[in-house]
């Protein structure tokens, strides 16, 4: 097929044309909202670095819930900051935890929306790390049932699933045999499982508090270098239980969801983090992008990459325009 026989711009002369011959379809149902949740009343603290995203006490992220879902978004992952932080992360598996209260009060309100909850300790452990530290590194296998207690935790409040984010081995088993022994083998697993040791995680760790307080977390997350470990992570997850696996960054990492997606046939998330989003919104700002192209362009290329779900600051509004009338 060569020119002049073949004439590629054919079938780019009108938008209608255009539609039927794409290839890659972004779809409201592809959006996962990450949300913020911290105790108070009446709490809307703007996250400077992240411009029109909040930290929300519970009754304001219940609203923010109400819009996601009628915006057809099906589903939100909820981060926690706690009251007080501890060594051992006691308020991540508190029946009262922050985000325990807000999973009964989404789920009360929103029965149909599913609630994805964030499995992890660096919110709630006073050092910032996502483990057990002893004697300044992290315990592994110390941390392990921790996290299935939180895993627990959530699912008796009502998670429609559960994710852990910590990167610590043998974490899917873990949470898997916590939660059949605790009569929740109907709850699914979103694993983490290609999550790297990014720099585009900043607007996030300022928002979340997260932030560990010595060193980094080099020893767990993945090096931002490697593509063959991350088969080796995401093959270790599916063995150990996960229903989804997730890649995280998702921008830098197209690559990764690629080769990820040709190697297993679970439904694969994408985790399109702060740093994507603030660069986005920056650009923006300085009116050197056009904010709505480019959060379609970018999300539309990781679908393309082969991501089934995209977990998205950008879901609010992508979800305006992929609802907006044609």
């Amino acid at each position: 097929m060569l020119f002049p026989d073949y004439r590629a711009r054919r079938m780019r002369q009108s938008e209608a044309l255009r539609r039927m011959v794409r290839e890659t379809t972004l779809s409201v149902d592809d959006l996962i909202l990450p949300l913020f949740a911290i105790s108070g009343n009446n709490v809307r603290n703007p996250i400077p670095s992240m411009p029109g995203h909040f930290q929300f006490s519970i009754e304001n992220l219940v609203k923010e819930a109400v819009r996601a879902h009628e915006l057809g978004i099906p589903a939100i992952m909820l981060f926690g900051i706690p009251e007080k932080k501890d060594p051992l992360a006691t308020q991540a598996y508190a029946k009262d935890g922050i985000v325990q209260r807000a999973v009964k009060q989404i789920k009360q309100k929103l029965p149909n929306i599913a609630v994805i909850t964030d499995v992890c300790l660096c919110q709630y452990t006073d050092h910032g790390h996502c483990g057990v530290v002893e004697k300044g590194v992290i315990d592994n296998d110390a941390s392990l049932d921790l996290l299935a207690r939180t895993a627990i935790s959530h699912a008796e409040a009502g998670a429609d699933m559960v994710a852990p984010s910590d990167m610590m081995d043998g974490r899917v088993t873990a949470l898997r045999d916590g939660l059949d022994e605790n009569d929740f083998s109907q709850v699914p697993i979103m694993s983490y499982a290609a999550k790297y040791c990014s720099a585009f995680y900043g607007p996030f760790r300022a928002a979340a508090h997260s932030s560990p307080q010595f060193g980094d977390r080099r020893t767990y997350q993945m090096d931002p270098a490697n593509a063959l470990e991350a088969i080796r992570e995401v093959t270790m997850d599916v063995e150990e239980g996960a229903d989804i696996i997730m890649v995280k960054p998702a921008l830098p990492y197209l690559d990764v969801i690629y080769r990820v997606r040709e190697e297993v046939d679970l439904p694969v998330a994408a985790y399109n983090v702060s740093g994507e989003y603030a660069m986005i919104k920056a650009g923006d700002q300085m009116g050197w992008i056009n904010g709505t192209e480019t959060m379609m362009e970018s999300l539309t290329a990781i679908k393309r990459a082969g991501a089934d779900m995209i977990l998205t600051y950008f879901a609010m509004e992508a979800a305006a325009v992929l609802t907006a009338p044609q």
